[in-house]
């Protein structure tokens, strides 16, 4: 209805002294206007897409604890019997501090990595309005497994490395909902032969819902300017999220084994078509 017809019946009523009708049609009005900016449901069911982090964030007051899993190579064969016989294993939590930021800590077998991050809600998409969901992510990592041994001049700021991720993802339907992140990575220790200081990835990601509790999801990370002669590839993934009402069950097969941020963009060692595909899971549990 015209705001401008709104605002002249108002005006009239008020004159002719009926203040109660005026009342009802400012209600009116205004219950328009919030649903014009009513966010949108959210587009992802986990936290991550895969490796990836999708635009969700947990609840104020709710603890998500995580287990991530990742077996070895699954193409060879029974040589580490698909991937049992090398394993890594991620353990974490991560707690909403408010319903726009939450903070959490892990810990991966691989180099005895420590991860602590940040995830903090920028803008929602809105059903009349703002068209995507924006989400700031960070994230610290601190290699415990470095030694003087190895390294004689080792400084505790040598073991950290971090990255800076903006997360932009927009629900397209009830299905379907893409995602993009601008991702900065920076290492305080890296070996020039084979890594960089700093990276920059652009991160690709989406859902395609099946049903209520089942959904398939797939990311890819383009390295900006890889170095030709780079041992590592971009990373690719590809999962399924299994809603059971009490947690969410992601079975992921990708090209990198390892579980924090940084080596997931900067580190994948594996081949979709040259072997190096590696099968695991993520499994949230939310208090």
């Amino acid at each position: 209805m015209n705001i401008k017809l709104f605002l002249s019946l108002a005006f009239f009523l008020s004159v002719i002294g009926h203040a109660s009708a005026q009342d009802d049609l400012l209600k009116e009005l205004d219950t328009i206007k919030s649903k014009e900016k009513q966010a949108e449901t959210l587009g992802f069911k986990g936290l991550q897409i895969c490796n990836m982090q999708s635009t969700k964030l947990t609840a104020k007051g709710e603890w998500y604890v995580l287990i991530s899993h990742r077996f070895g190579d699954l193409t060879q064969g029974f040589d580490n019997f698909f991937g049992l016989d090398d394993a890594y294993t991620k353990l974490g939590a991560i707690y909403g501090l408010t319903n726009w930021l939450s903070v959490g800590a892990s810990r991966q077998t691989n180099n005895k990595i420590y991860e602590l991050t940040a995830k903090y809600r920028l803008k929602n998409q809105e059903e009349n309005g703002f068209p995507v969901s924006i989400v700031g992510y960070n994230t610290m990592d601190i290699n415990t497994n470095l030694s003087t041994d190895q390294y004689p001049y080792l400084e505790f700021n040598n073991r950290l490395a971090y990255t800076t991720q903006l997360l932009i993802s927009r629900k397209f339907s009830d299905k379907i909902t893409l995602e993009m992140a601008p991702i900065y990575i920076h290492k305080n220790l890296y070996d020039e032969t084979t890594e960089r200081k700093d990276q920059f990835v652009l991160g690709l990601g989406g859902r395609y819902k099946f049903t209520k509790r089942l959904s398939m999801n797939l990311e890819y990370a383009p390295r900006i300017d890889a170095p030709e002669n780079d041992v590592y590839h971009n990373l690719l993934s590809v999962g399924l999220d299994i809603d059971t009402g009490g947690h969410i069950f992601q079975m992921v097969f990708s090209n990198c084994q390892t579980m924090n941020d940084v080596y997931v963009f900067s580190n994948a060692t594996g081949k979709w078509n040259g072997g190096g595909i590696y099968f695991g899971f993520n499994l949230y549990r939310v208090f």
